[in-house]
């Protein structure tokens, strides 16, 4: 199902992406990417780099099927037993934009 060819980008920035999960309590929290890294491992990326992924309960709700890049970061936040803590707990969105910025939100499930 995963490509794994993001893996060692959500490696390398898993403890600020769990930072940010944590500080999303707060306010959602962004993060800039280095757009090389993700160029370097696929120069023949079509389509662009975008995603957005929603979590909750300890699965996806959307977001999976389409990105690779989305997979491979689901597949390390699940290697994180804060990550998988956090998720089960709360509804997430995890999304990057064009300007390769990482978008955490933590969604109030009170409101669902």
């Amino acid at each position: 199902m995963t490509s794994r060819l993001y893996t060692p980008i959500w490696s390398k920035y898993r403890p600020a992406i769990l930072k940010m999960m944590i500080d999303s309590d707060i306010q959602p929290q962004t993060y800039r990417l280095s757009n090389h890294e993700f160029k370097a491992l696929n120069p023949k990326q079509k389509g662009g780099y975008t995603f957005a992924l929603q979590v909750s309960s300890g699965s996806v709700l959307s977001g999976l099927k389409d990105s690779a890049i989305a997979q491979d970061l689901w597949e390390i936040l699940q290697t994180s037993p804060k990550a998988v803590e956090l998720i089960a707990a709360a509804k997430f969105e995890f999304a990057m934009d064009r300007e390769f910025v990482l978008h955490v939100n933590k969604i109030p499930t009170a409101n669902i």
